[in-house]
């Protein structure tokens, strides 16, 4: 329930800020509706387009924080309280340091699931966290590793590349589903009115559909490249042998169901996925751990 709600407000922002800013715009520009005279206004629909596109990106992007600790129970350490606590805060703020970002909020979540994650709006307002699992499974050296691999997410600035990136395929998405739609609508169910008839809300529902299962290879390709960058900044932040170990120590978890919530599957470092290449590896958020392994192979000690 707790992340049905939070897809429900999400959305729900979403068309709030959307109505609102292209209203503003088709008031400033006079770019009228989507649809008139003669069929598509092409203006107006890549602008509805790519506001919708980018707006549902940033305002994810902004409360992905929020939401990463709401749908994983994640609690950040304020005073930490025990010797484990401390060494967490400690690492990441030396890592921090290093790479010369803010101090991220520091957090540990109830998984049992040998895993970690950092999100966060920017690169000095992030969020790293760490599940149970992880602290009990893996040694301190690992655990080292794994937080320098989602610090190095923050100082990549992947969480925002990421956003952007989806935002623009979004747009394209939605953009080519209603011209396909359109065309459908006047070419083949033959309809001459100026407002849009059946077959192009059908056929736009499905384009955006299958165009959108095409376009998220292209989300997942960047995701799986990220990785191995944030893998490189683990291995000179905590030692390349290091970082081999804790991915290593991930390959009993890799081998089950993921068990971080769907939203935060991209910004894991293990997604319980298989080995191997197939046309589902295509759309892995991550590469194999044989792969990230062979990668930190051929960089020096």
């Amino acid at each position: 329930m707790m992340r049905i709600g939070l897809f429900l407000l999400t959305n729900i922002a979403v068309l709030v800020v959307f109505s609102i800013v292209f209203s503003i715009l088709s008031s400033v520009f006079g770019l009228g509706g989507v649809h008139g005279a003669g069929g598509l206004n092409y203006t107006s629909l890549a602008v509805m387009c790519l506001l919708y596109g980018m707006i549902g990106s940033i305002i994810s992007l902004f409360l992905s924080k929020w939401m990463a600790k709401k749908s994983t129970g994640t609690v950040v350490i304020e005073t930490p309280r025990n010797g484990t606590e401390q060494w967490l805060v400690d690492t990441v703020a030396k890592q921090a340091k290093a790479v010369g970002i803010g101090m991220p909020e520091v957090g540990i979540f109830d998984n049992a699931q040998p895993n970690a994650f950092a999100t966060g709006w920017n690169k000095n307002n992030a969020l790293v966290a760490v599940s149970t699992g992880l602290l009990h499974t893996m040694t301190a050296e690992e655990v080292e590793a794994v937080l320098a691999h989602e610090i190095g997410h923050v100082a990549n600035g992947d969480m925002v590349t990421l956003a952007l990136i989806q935002g623009v395929v979004n747009a394209f998405v939605m953009f080519f589903a209603r011209i396909i739609g359109s065309f459908v609508d006047r070419a083949i169910f033959r309809n001459e009115s100026d407002s849009p008839g059946i077959g192009y809300f059908v056929t736009s529902i499905v384009m955006d559909i299958l165009l959108g299962i095409l376009a998220s290879a292209i989300v997942m390709w960047f995701s799986r490249l990220r990785e191995y960058r944030a893998d490189e900044m683990g291995a000179r932040l905590a030692g390349r042998d290091n970082m081999i170990a804790a991915l290593n120590a991930l390959r009993p978890s890799d081998a089950r169901p993921d068990q971080m919530p769907e939203s935060m599957k991209a910004f894991a470092i293990s997604s319980g996925q298989s080995q191997g290449f197939s046309i589902a590896s295509l759309f892995r958020s991550h590469p194999t751990l044989d792969d990230r392994i062979a990668s930190l192979q051929k960089l020096p000690n």
